[in-house]
């Protein structure tokens, strides 16, 4: 099972990909938003290159657990994108996830400047490797 996972922002979207095994997270790209939501062809490529079988959309939740005020917009994008490309939809927590990827980034000894373009990828590639290790657990238990 291969997941397409993206971390949808205002004006950009970070890409992350599993691998065919449905077990290990990749950072993809990162596109404008106008780009996804338009099914482009920069998108269109990075689907066909998956062939992923779900797309893995980030929820922006609160500390408490409750959807933040973007969760209303992002589910709208996500269930058109999903429809639009046939997938079945989910929805990972991405709470934290763009800071622990600035951290990451910045461990690697990049600048603001230099993590700019990849902090949506690497964010993306972190909630679904949460979100795969919780489906393949769920899997294992069902």
């Amino acid at each position: 099972m291969v997941a397409l996972a993206l971390d949808i922002g205002e004006r950009r979207v970070g890409i992350a990909a599993s691998d065919a095994a449905g077990r290990i997270a990749v950072p993809v790209k990162v596109l404008p938003a106008a780009e996804v939501t338009g099914l482009a062809r920069s998108f269109r490529l990075i689907v066909s290159d998956h062939e992923p079988d779900v797309l893995v959309c980030g929820l922006p939740r609160t500390l408490t657990g409750d959807e933040g005020p973007q969760a209303t917009r992002i589910r709208g994008v996500a269930e058109k994108l999903a429809a639009e490309l046939g997938l079945e939809l989910a929805y990972a927590d991405e709470r934290l996830s763009s800071a622990e990827a600035k951290r990451i980034l910045r461990a690697q000894g990049l600048n603001e400047r230099q993590m700019r373009g990849k902090i949506d990828m690497v964010a993306a590639s972190l909630f679904l490797q949460a979100w795969l290790d919780g489906h393949d657990r769920e899997e294992q238990h069902g």
